[in-house]
């Protein structure tokens, strides 16, 4: 039987930054912190496996998947400081002690800062790589590694976007093209690159801000002699951190570092440590936002916001997103759609969303004009990024035509500069591509509520 991941939303109470994290499992708490510029989404394979052991909690750091970002200080990015206190803090507001925390990469990273910070809050740490640069490699990483990241008016940062999410796993930094830079994991795993892809389209530019705090970073491990919790850190070949195993130099006592052959024995070696040292605390009732969240519907996880209690449920349209509800209304991402799990039988879902909600009044939205089969178009990502710059094209056509795909003089509608804005732009692409082809199965299925009607 498949652990189920469930989703939450959490603002802190002195702040009010909405913090969103994933759950899985039961027994004592396993803070989960992804690398950068990901989200807690790349521990969903993890949290299945691990939540036999854990109640796994995976938070999105500040400014990554749907969590906010860190307000600026003076103008500037917050340091690594910054996002180690709001990893505390977040633990504070969801009411937990002492727990055991993993982290890959830069989730490491903010991890050890964390624990110099505050080594009473963590039982013990496991850790997957964690970086030493030398002084030219932090010059070289400061020059090119974090380039600004905004939409283009034409879709050209997408076509960036997916090279280098995919080289990546061929060279390291992504930049650097010289034979040296060559990886030996390399890959070209259409789905992990599409996943790594809408990560990075969910934060934008605040990348630059959470990864930048990271590569910023001191790197120095507490002392020999420092009172903090065991750690466990690990490096499996092929890993660009692995040699940095050798840097590390002296750890304290209840530290030690392995180089492992695979990053199936990173995690078997992580689990075990972890199990050790973890706390045996049992998990207490954990805290959530009560105007934003997910329903589960049997296995589906459907998106929310709004008036608890309210009494109508709004719709959006076919490859959108959510829309802010108004007074006694309460919203949802449909099946397939934003940040809801998809589904083949939308009308089944929406009953027991409104069973759930217990509303009385469901909004639909109005039926696009056109042709179903052409209104949408295969979003499936491929080899080559085409459905990123095939979304793109739909955005800015929607803004000429309607339907978009008429490009006549009958099917003009009138011009409006804000929908040809890259945001605006940027918003319409992002939802039909997390639509997919839902998008198409919501349009037939308003067709069917409509003649009902």
């Amino acid at each position: 039987m498949t652990t189920l991941i469930t989703r939450h939303v959490l603002s802190l109470p002195e702040t009010g930054r909405k913090v969103h994290y994933r759950r899985c499992g039961r027994g004592p708490i396993l803070l989960m912190v992804h690398q950068s510029p990901r989200s807690s989404a790349e521990y969903e394979d993890l949290m299945r496996r691990w939540g036999k052991h854990f109640t796994c909690i995976a938070p999105d750091t500040p400014g990554f998947g749907q969590s906010d970002r860190l307000a600026h200080s003076d103008g500037r990015d917050p340091e690594i400081d910054g996002f180690a206190d709001a990893l505390c803090a977040f633990l504070d507001a969801l009411g937990v002690g002492q727990c055991a925390a993993y982290g890959f990469h830069s989730g490491g990273i903010i991890l050890v800062n964390a624990v110099k910070r505050q080594p009473q809050r963590f039982s013990c740490l496991a850790i997957g790589g964690y970086a030493i640069w030398t002084a030219e490699e932090m010059r070289v990483f400061g020059e090119a590694y974090l380039p600004e990241f905004h939409p283009s008016a034409y879709g050209e940062h997408l076509a960036w976007l997916w090279n280098r999410m995919l080289e990546q796993s061929w060279i390291f930094p992504w930049f650097d093209t010289r034979e040296e830079a060559r990886l030996s994991v390399a890959h070209a795993d259409v789905p992990r690159v599409a996943q790594a892809v809408s990560e990075m389209l969910d934060a934008g530019n605040a990348y630059r801000a959470g990864y930048g705090a990271v590569l910023r970073a001191p790197r120095d491990i507490p002392e020999v002699g420092a009172d903090v919790p065991p750690c466990l850190i690990t490096a499996y070949d092929g890993d660009p951190l692995q040699s940095h195993i050798d840097r590390l130099g002296e750890l304290p006592a209840s530290w030690r570092a392995e180089k492992v052959a695979t990053p199936e024995a990173h995690q078997d070696a992580s689990l075990a440590f972890l199990k050790e040292h973890g706390a045996a605390a049992t998990c207490p009732p954990l805290a959530e936002d009560a105007f934003e969240g997910w329903i589960d519907c049997d296995g589906v996880l459907i998106h929310w916001r709004g008036e608890p209690g309210a009494k109508r449920l709004v719709l959006h349209e076919p490859a959108g997103e959510l829309r802010a509800p108004g007074e006694d209304e309460v919203a949802i991402d449909l099946p397939g759609h934003g940040q809801s799990d998809d589904a083949p039988d939308i009308q089944s879902v929406l009953a027991m969303v409104m069973a759930h909600l217990d509303a009385v009044e469901m909004a639909l939205p109005a039926l696009p004009e056109g042709d179903p089969v052409h209104l949408y178009p295969d979003m499936t990502p491929d080899r080559f990024g085409a459905y990123l710059q095939r979304a793109w094209q739909i955005a800015r056509a929607e803004a000429f035509f309607e339907p978009w795909y008429d490009a006549s003089a009958v099917a003009a509608v009138p011009l409006d500069p804000v929908r040809l804005e890259p945001a605006a732009l940027n918003a319409r692409a992002r939802a039909r591509i997390r639509a997919g082809d839902a998008a198409r199965r919501w349009h037939e299925t308003l067709l069917q509520m409509e003649e009902k009607r």
